[in-house]
């Protein structure tokens, strides 16, 4: 295939054709991304020339030597702490009392504490695990089917890599050379975008078929109710206050942040006696294994996108976008069905670390602001989370509960939909991921 450029002509063979072929059948065989992606990497090495070999190792190494990259793994050890010590129930008490007065209240309180939860920990598997264990039995005694109650938890968690902090906006920054810390201030509004729109979703729904009752408390009652839940638990809320004042503030880097924030968590929990030193061992091995799946798809995407770049395939993607039409909003809408289209079979991670990096210069040539395009990226990359046939939160609920994949799927429809509604505002009116910004990134 030929791609035409404005000083070039890049021509694409075998050599790059062979190994997209060989990652798809290994994704599709089972095998670790990871792996998948490193084999890719080196029969592309290989069969063009670009680079040798004896580079794989020092790109692998360079690729996670990254100080940005320790906020990973704390932010993950942070979220595991916050489920040993209890302090997640802290979270759902008090989004309770602050839903009592609403019909479908428990659904929405629901979705308010996968928000919460996020605001902690950036990972959207942890969120769906935790909450779903808290939440997911409650509302089928409030009303609701099960499918539609794991479908409601899978959906919440999602926030997990929109609402900030996110591992996912701490990956794309590194990748893109762009300020972590920049991206949690312009992910803050389409992060809140997205919650919203799975609360009125839920409402809508529940108002419709008439799964829970409620509402029916006085002003006095609500107030009473919501006192005595935030005087029981306000101290929860000392974790992400700190970690949104920390790093909004700038007093605080996302890593600084993290490290802040699994010190005063364990403190907490120590003080609540709800932590034991015993209790050590399995947090780390916990968020170890799921720091390992991370950080290898990481290591070995860094050879494959220099390849990539040698190549020409970003500019010529470009070249061969811009041929089809000059239509921005049609260009739009072709990089968000790529994003969704991949978010649906393959990981967030190796999706950013693939994908941006190509996809960029087709947002910067149609006049997209960087920061625009990560929030776009990466709140498209979301849906995925619930969509067959990967949608990782629907495994994650079906894993806790025994629920049926499909049956869960199908109720998550009215969700994919309204987060499509946010995705697409996002991408066409930039005020929504820029307002929180300096003028310099407008």
């Amino acid at each position: 295939m030929l791609f035409n450029t404005l000083n070039q002509t890049v021509e694409l063979g075998w050599d790059f054709y062979l190994p997209v072929i060989l990652f798809v059948v290994l994704i599709a065989l089972a095998v670790p991304v990871w792996a998948s992606i490193g084999a890719a990497a080196i029969v592309m090495l290989v069969m063009s020339g670009d680079l040798p070999l004896s580079a794989v190792g020092e790109s692998l190494f360079t690729g996670i030597d990254a100080f940005a990259l320790t906020a990973v793994p704390l932010f993950i050890l942070t979220g595991d702490v916050l489920v040993r010590t209890g302090l997640s129930r802290k979270f759902l008490d008090v989004a309770e009392a602050l839903t009592q007065f609403a019909k479908g209240g428990f659904g929405s309180a629901t979705v308010l504490v996968c928000g919460m939860f996020a605001a902690i920990s950036g990972s959207d598997a942890a969120g769906a695990a935790a909450v779903g264990r808290m939440t997911i039995d409650r509302l089928v005694e409030s009303g609701y089917p099960r499918p539609y109650a794991c479908a409601l938890v899978a959906a919440g968690a999602c926030t997990g890599i929109l609402i900030p902090p996110s591992i996912a906006y701490i990956i794309i920054g590194l990748v893109l050379g762009i300020s972590a810390s920049t991206l949690f201030l312009a992910a803050l509004i389409p992060g809140l975008a997205i919650l919203a729109a799975i609360l009125i979703t839920n409402v809508i729904v529940n108002r419709i078929y008439g799964y829970e009752g409620g509402g029916n408390i006085s002003v006095g009652e609500y107030f009473s109710r919501l006192f005595v839940s935030l005087k029981s638990g306000w101290y929860a809320f000392i974790v992400p206050g700190i970690i949104f004042y920390g790093i909004f503030s700038g007093r605080l880097t996302p890593t600084e942040a993290g490290a802040t924030a699994v010190v005063v968590t364990i403190v907490m929990g120590f003080i609540l006696g709800t932590l034991r030193l015993a209790d050590f061992p399995a947090m780390f091995i916990s968020s170890a294994k799921v720091n390992g799946i991370i950080l290898p798809i990481i290591a070995f995407s860094a050879p494959l996108a220099e390849a990539l770049a040698i190549m020409g395939v970003p500019q010529g993607f470009v070249a061969s976008m811009t041929a089809l039409t000059d239509e921005p909003w049609v260009l739009i809408l072709i990089m968000i069905g790529i994003l969704i289209a991949a978010g649906c079979v393959m990981e967030t991670t190796p999706n950013i670390v693939i994908l941006a990096p190509i996809l960029l210069p087709l947002a910067e040539n149609i006049g997209m602001n960087e920061i625009q395009f990560c929030i776009m990226m990466i709140t498209a990359l979301g849906v995925g989370f619930i969509t067959p046939p990967l949608g990782l939160n629907l495994f994650v609920v079906a894993g806790i509960t025994g629920e049926s994949i499909l049956k869960i799927a199908a109720r998550a429809v009215p969700f994919v939909l309204c987060m499509l509604v946010v995705v697409l505002m996002i991408a066409y009116i930039p005020a929504i991921s820029t307002t929180m910004l300096p003028d310099i990134y407008k």
